[in-house]
């Protein structure tokens, strides 16, 4: 059951007529048989790892918070131990095993590994690292023990944002899950609002930027330069869209039933420096990384190379978490070699700019610092999106090869470029339109509470309620022969 269908539509209405109508005692039952009900869509019998993953934490929770046989940190590595190894199976078993075949046939061993016909269980990664983060908060005191099992497993498995975040902390739920949530006019319009722009976002941007880039990025030797380069960009675009559109929409469904889900993008695209991004992108899985894996190796407190070395490791297993694959890997690290390089020139371009007198907060600087982040996360996209190092490094040749003869060449293969993308020229003009007004819309989302204006005004609220309707309708991707796109994070 995909955000994007008439059927979660229905079950989202169903569920928030319920839930209001239903004694408060009940209520989180409710939305617990819900959960798992919109989980087994995909696949069954993938609940009842989930409810392992959950019984496990669940039981870790109360063990380490008893300090049960005084061995807290027993039952801590239990949970991760446990946990990390169910999500080790399922997503990196057949990977693992490849890469030791590969190694062992270099080295002349001749040795495999056989491999195993198993489904990658949606959403599989978010529910773990939520889960676990759970059982680290329990640990450090930061919250505690939830007794209620029922609450627990709501917690886990709260179907909005269950398959692709944002990954929640036990902090900002758990207590929401124990309040008394009355209906309120006002929690729904402000629901509405994320759900319809998330609508917009998904089916008339990412999806049709998806034939772009799929038919580009599926033959890339068969496109030159500018439409690689087109097609970086359009992924970039659809990408964003994609996977904000879901935590909008999981944000909007949540808020209708009245909880409040945690902000995961923050124009990530204005960002002026490759740590600024991370700071706007997947907020969620960032500040996950940055509370339970880089503080403990000791963050930026010690010397600087330790510091860059954390920062590697964080964003490898941060590449290696998004996909099980060696260009996933590649483009983790590749962020991080970025930050590891800002910060060994940061001491430079302060003299420099101290030295030429260089106003900081210029607005030409912002703007030539944002076009340089935006590049640079670009050309980090090509490893997250090509489907080998091969293609890879194809697309890399092709998009440097076209800029180093720019200055002879000019613009002109960039405006050419158009045909042989899977969409047509309308089409194009559309998304490009589309894509330029969806990042300025973002900006005044984000920086100027546009969302909340629009609730104030019922007017102009209404207004862009029909607009983004009829966008919808009209230049949504779906209909007779539409290949509909699942949400790009669901494979994560």
């Amino acid at each position: 059951m995909n955000f994007n269908s008439l059927q979660y539509i229905i079950f989202l209405i169903l569920n928030i007529f319920l839930y209001y109508i239903i004694p408060h005692r009940c209520r989180n039952y409710l939305l617990l048989i819900s959960s798992y009900y919109f989980y087994m869509c995909w696949n069954p019998k993938y609940a009842l790892l989930m409810l392992l993953s959950t019984v496990i934490t669940y039981a870790c929770g109360l063990l380490v918070s008893g300090a049960v046989w005084g061995k807290r940190k027993l039952w801590l590595a239990l949970s991760f131990g446990a946990n990390l190894s169910i999500l080790f199976f399922f997503k990196y078993y057949n990977f693992a095993s490849s890469l030791f075949t590969r190694v062992s046939g270099l080295l002349g061993l001749g040795t495999s590994a056989p491999l195993l016909d198993v489904l990658l269980p949606v959403g599989i990664s978010f529910y773990t690292f939520q889960a676990l983060g759970y059982t680290m908060d329990v640990y450090r005191k930061d919250v505690p023990a939830e007794r209620n099992f029922a609450d627990y497993a709501l917690f886990v498995s709260f179907f909005p944002q269950l398959v692709a975040g944002p990954i929640e902390r036990s902090g900002n739920i758990l207590h929401q899950l124990k309040e008394v949530h009355e209906f309120d006019f006002e929690n729904i319009r402000a629901g509405v609002m994320p759900v319809l722009w998330g609508m917009f976002k998904k089916v008339v941007l990412a999806d049709n930027l998806a034939v772009i880039v799929n038919t580009v990025y599926d033959a890339p030797s068969e496109h030159n330069g500018p439409q690689l380069a087109l097609a970086t960009g359009a992924f970039a675009i659809q990408i964003f869209c994609d996977f904000s559109a879901y935590s909008d929409i999981a944000r909007g469904s949540a808020k209708m039933l009245g909880f409040e889900l945690m902000e995961n993008f923050h124009c990530p695209y204005l960002a002026t420096s490759i740590q600024d991004f991370w700071r706007r992108w997947h907020i969620s899985l960032s500040s996950w990384f940055k509370d339970y894996l880089y503080f403990p190796l000791g963050g930026s407190r010690c010397g600087k190379w330790r510091r860059i070395l954390n920062l590697l490791i964080v964003f490898a297993v941060s590449g290696l978490w998004h996909g099980a694959a060696l260009t996933f890997v590649a483009w983790g690290l590749l962020n991080g070699l970025y930050q590891a390089v800002s910060i060994l020139l940061r001491p430079v371009r302060d003299r420099v700019f101290k030295l030429l007198h260089v106003p900081e907060k210029a607005w030409w600087l912002t703007a030539i610092r944002v076009v340089i982040t935006f590049s640079l996360t670009c050309l980090a996209w090509v490893l997250f999106r090509a489907n080998s190092f091969s293609d890879a490094a194809a697309v890399y040749s092709s998009i440097f090869g076209w800029l180093a003869h720019l200055p002879e060449l000019g613009l002109s293969g960039l405006f050419s470029a158009g045909g042989g993308l899977g969409l047509g020229t309308r089409a194009l003009c559309m998304a490009g339109l589309f894509s330029a007004g969806t990042l300025a819309a973002d900006w005044f989302v984000c920086e100027k509470r546009l969302g909340e204006r629009l609730n104030r005004g019922v007017v102009l609220r209404y207004c862009v309620y029909f607009c983004l309707i009829c966008a919808i309708i009209i230049f949504g991707s779906y209909g007779s022969g539409y290949d509909p796109q699942d949400f790009a994070y669901f494979q994560f």
